[in-house]
């Protein structure tokens, strides 16, 4: 009888190690635990043997079931780690590859040349203006010596806003930062009057950068664009003043001393008399070429007027720029749209 007992463990501890799923685990348990498995049948025969017998031999088959159910927790464990490790392999997480780590970011190309624009009229003592981007028609038109039917008035050249002064005057999206030399000239005045009224007012050095508006778009214009004017007022400020400042500045900026410079003449209602500047490298990929990059002149006495200014005995000169056209020649972009684009692919470049 314990050899029966034996074999029916053994081939139980046989069949379970072969299950290779839970399901077929509990097939094989059916088989000998099961409601009709062999131990299960064992157990009901007890019933016809005698009080001495059933003792004897139902401590057998207990001790064979027990067995048996060892077995089987041991493989159903067995199955579950098993299960437990496919699955920690197929939801592996590689701990050892880089973070994603937040690039860092940087200035716009155009911002930067903003700054080194500054850093530069900064080393020849001009201050940096800033003022509101939607001005006055006088301010944008009229104190700059524009007349009332000059075409940058007109809705094709200005955005103009809905809305009106007490005193009917209109006011638009600011197509040049000229009108920051006007308030920085009134500012200047106001802070200094003792010194002007005794005829020793300090010399207005200033620089004016910032965003402008004007309805255009092409490769080479955009209806947001950037502009620096600059403006020098004293009573012995002449047009050599002006030579030598730019000229400085450009080689300065393009960190060139290889840099010619022509200046040639061209009209602007507020400066006469008025010239286009043109840099021209002497190497490179632009070598040999004239390159339009400002617009100057001596300021009109008008505009020195409006500044209130006597212009009998302050003269200088005023030009404008556009940043923006600086940085592709800096940079050897061909197209201003990619500065607006937001591509950080293109912008990544500059950091």
């Amino acid at each position: 009888m314990s050899q029966d007992l034996d074999s029916i463990v053994d081939a139980a501890r046989q069949s379970f190690a072969q299950a290779a799923t839970p399901a077929q685990l509990e097939d094989a348990k059916a088989q000998y635990i099961g409601k009709s498995g062999c131990i299960t049948e064992l157990m009901k025969g007890l019933a016809t043997l005698s009080v001495e017998e059933k003792k004897t031999r139902g401590a057998a088959i207990n001790q064979a079931k027990q067995a048996v159910e060892e077995a089987l927790t041991q493989r159903r464990r067995a199955l579950a780690d098993a299960e437990l490790e496919q699955q920690l392999q197929a939801e592996a997480l590689d701990v050892t590859l880089p973070g994603r780590v937040r690039e860092p970011g940087g200035l716009h190309p155009v911002s930067l040349t903003l700054e080194r624009i500054e850093q530069i009229f900064a080393s020849m003592g001009f201050d940096v203006a800033d003022g509101p981007e939607i001005e006055s028609d006088w301010h944008s038109f009229t104190s700059l010596n524009n007349p009332p039917n000059h075409p940058a008035r007109s809705m094709q050249d200005t955005f103009y806003v809905d809305i009106q002064g007490e005193d009917g005057i209109a006011y638009n999206l600011r197509p040049h930062t000229s009108p920051m030399q006007v308030r920085y000239a009134h500012a200047h005045i106001k802070r200094h009057a003792a010194a002007l009224k005794a005829g020793d007012l300090p010399e207005i050095r200033v620089i004016a950068p910032g965003r402008t508006y004007r309805v255009d778009s092409d490769a080479t214009h955009s209806p947001m664009f950037h502009q620096c004017e600059g403006l020098w007022l004293g009573k012995n400020v002449s047009f050599k003043d002006l030579k030598v400042v730019f000229t400085d500045f450009c080689r300065t900026f393009f960190e060139s001393d290889d840099l010619a410079l022509r200046f040639r003449p061209s009209f602007f209602p507020f400066t006469e008399p008025s010239a286009e500047i043109d840099i021209q490298f002497q190497s490179g990929p632009l070598a040999g070429r004239w390159l339009e990059v400002a617009g100057s002149g001596q300021v009109h006495p008008k505009v020195v007027s409006n500044m209130g200014l006597d212009p009998e005995q302050y003269i200088g000169f005023a030009f404008g720029m556009g940043p923006d056209r600086l940085t592709m020649l800096r940079y050897g972009v061909n197209d201003l749209r990619l500065f607006f684009d937001g591509d950080i692919r293109f912008l990544r470049q500059y950091r």
